[in-house]
């Protein structure tokens, strides 16, 4: 198939004009598209596409770009949220298995299962070390403790696919341990759930839609928790509440906002398309884990 040629703005417009979207500002539409990739942009018209590649009536560049503004701030307030986890998880995992196995603990591989790559470890942490060598802690360690690091000192540089990596490698007992005393669940479903944080951070991170999205992956769910998660918006948002160090933050911030912004953008979204069930501020506010 042949690759096609570049279009300007105003063809651009036309393209969308003529597949029926009906654009009241003309100045407005195209100031966006100078601003927002035309591809990107038109991945949110996927739900308002008919079989012959066309627009459902009605369906207005208005009404798309406030679902793509209200996925951009979904987004950040999602990825607000990961933060907390993933620093609580790096703080509480490095001091958990250095007082298990010493500060440098981590340099053996007896302290891991046996499924774990020490090599590829350690080469991860040179390669850390090499990209990371003009960071004022880590010229510090380099020349005043000859190159060592501590756990807490070298998780500083782990990725969040790596602490997710860090801790499915933990010995059994360990991770069993440590995923009752800190998350208050088993360990399979918090190696489940970090895989999934891992993969809506990226999301995140990369500005990618989660609008309209399926993720592939489906996390784990909890024994007792009164619904069957999937691999939509919402069941990734439940993840974030699993995983979430404090119960009272989340309802009266994370909640709140979430809330606001559903509230906000309500004429133009459509939560099916994200996966929320009608009792989606029920589920993500109540705790229903049982270990």
């Amino acid at each position: 198939m042949k690759i096609k040629n570049p279009s300007t703005y105003d063809e651009q417009l036309k393209k969308l004009k003529s597949r029926g979207c009906i654009i009241a500002d003309e100045d407005f539409a195209k100031i966006k598209l100078q601003q927002i990739n035309y591809y990107r942009l038109t991945a949110y018209f996927l739900p308002f596409r008919t079989a012959d590649g066309c627009y459902k009536e009605n369906t207005s560049f208005d009404t798309v770009y406030k679902i793509y503004e209200f996925d951009r701030k979904l987004r950040l307030l999602i990825f607000s949220a990961i933060e907390e986890i993933e620093l609580t998880l790096r703080t509480s995992m490095a001091y958990y298995h250095a007082h298990e196995y010493g500060a440098l603990g981590y340099l053996n591989a007896k302290n891991f299962n046996l499924k774990h790559n020490h090599v590829k470890f350690e080469n991860h942490i040179e390669e850390a070390i090499k990209h990371n060598k003009n960071q004022f802690f880590v010229k510090h360690h380099i020349e005043k403790y000859n190159s060592q690091f501590p756990l807490w000192v070298i998780m500083e540089l782990f990725s969040m696919g790596e602490l997710s990596f860090f801790f499915s490698d933990m010995v059994k007992a360990d991770k069993k341990f440590f995923a009752k005393d800190v998350f208050h669940t088993t360990d399979s479903n918090v190696s489940s759930w970090l895989l999934c944080l891992t993969n809506i951070r990226n999301y995140c991170a990369h500005y990618s839609r989660l609008y309209y999205n399926k993720f592939g992956t489906v996390p784990a769910t909890p024994v007792g928790f009164p619904y069957t998660l999937k691999d939509r918006v919402f069941d990734y948002i439940l993840v974030l509440k699993f995983l979430y160090p404090d119960s009272e933050t989340w309802e009266k911030i994370f909640l709140v906002e979430l809330s606001a912004l559903v509230q906000e953008y309500d004429s133009a979204i459509d939560l099916n398309c994200i996966g929320f069930p009608e009792n989606w501020f029920e589920l993500l506010t109540k705790n229903n884990l049982t270990i």
